[in-house]
């Protein structure tokens, strides 16, 4: 499945892949720009390639339905997001009860265009002592970049200046939505 992924991704699609994932058991995958369902397929693609398990969090009804099995299989874990209950903790929390979990998320939160990022995961980062792993999709280049693991500090502004100094110029699928810092 590697090498038909690794056709797909280089000689059907065009792209390339540069950087790589640490051999971490635990990590956050922060990937910039979301401005598409492209990603998706994508973010398979890569994780495919790079024979590295990835996981997302998704609320747990979606585990509790039919298609249940499905989100497990494909890395999925549930999580309680009902008010009464702090997602950022919940979310550290799948950390400490695993001995393996590289949670992928988006840092913007829609595939609209937005000018300031959520900050959910660099919180999850911090409480779960986690680095993140940044990874641009920059469809102007056809390149999936990449960055070793970044371990926050006490400075979030220094911090989200470092980050998005990382995806500037980062083109997404849709341009106009890519992420720019305002």
């Amino acid at each position: 499945m590697r090498s038909f992924s690794k056709w797909i991704f280089t000689n059907v699609l065009g792209w390339k892949l540069n950087g790589v994932f640490p051999p971490l058991n635990k990590y956050i995958i922060a990937v910039v720009p979301h401005t598409s369902w492209h990603d998706f397929y994508l973010g398979v693609l890569v994780r495919s390639i790079v024979k590295t398990p990835m996981n997302y969090v998704a609320k747990k009804e979606l585990f509790d339905s039919p298609l249940g099995w499905y989100f497990r299989w494909s890395g999925g874990a549930p999580i309680d997001r009902s008010k009464n209950n702090n997602t950022v903790d919940a979310v550290a929390e799948l950390f400490e009860q695993r001995d393996e979990f590289r949670l992928a998320i988006a840092p913007e939160g829609t595939r609209k265009k937005v000018s300031n990022w959520k900050t959910g995961f660099y919180y999850i980062a911090k409480g779960a002592n986690v680095p993140i792993v940044m990874v641009a999709f920059d469809y102007k280049n056809k390149e999936v970049r990449v960055a070793p693991p970044f371990y926050v500090s006490d400075d979030v502004e220094a911090d989200f200046e470092f980050m998005y100094n990382y995806f500037s110029g980062v083109e997404g699928k849709i341009p106009e939505y890519s992420f720019t810092k305002e």
